[in-house]
């Protein structure tokens, strides 16, 4: 059993699914008074699939409100809906981090990202997230009943994500 499920001194994670996002267009409100620059990109396409579930993130439905700290963080703050195949939609809810494992990460990132620089060797950076669902009570509750946690790569035009479940 203690196979199974986490314990106290073991931790475990079962995978949930990949998520792959596409987002063009961004928006940025500079120079803000508590410092840094606020962010916003929004969900063009995108697609998700895992043991339990699978479809595509539904356009138009929300996007992610990064907050660049000065000291060049990027906190994430992001909302968008997920339709499932089966025609159910899921609120993801995702909070996490990007940042640079060396001093010229977050510049190279936004070359990148911006300036079709070239790309950044996931090891550079770190992109953690940790979601929250809210799905109608049925097959994809369970997703409402679980702790979650994301690792993510940059990509030129959106992100990819995986969620595991911690069980």
């Amino acid at each position: 059993m203690s196979d199974l499920y986490s314990t106290m001194d073991n931790p475990r994670l079962e995978f949930a699914m990949e998520v792959r996002l596409k987002f063009p267009t961004v928006q940025m409100i500079a120079n803000t008074p508590n410092g840094g620059n606020r962010s916003a990109v929004y969900v063009n396409e995108g697609s998700f699939e895992g043991p339990r579930l699978k479809g595509k993130a539904v356009p138009g439905s929300g996007g992610d409100y990064a907050y660049f700290r000065p000291d060049d963080v990027a906190v994430f703050d992001a909302r968008y809906m997920l339709e499932e195949d089966d025609g159910t939609l899921i609120l993801i809810n995702n909070k996490g981090f990007l940042w640079g494992r060396h001093p010229d990460t977050m510049t190279r990132l936004r070359d990148w990202a911006f300036n079709d620089g070239p790309a950044v060797p996931h090891e550079d950076y770190y992109l953690r997230c940790t979601p929250t669902f809210e799905t109608p009570i049925g097959k994809h509750d369970w997703l409402t009943k679980h702790v979650f946690i994301g690792i993510g790569e940059r990509k030129p035009d959106g992100n990819l994500v995986r969620y595991y479940a911690l069980v």
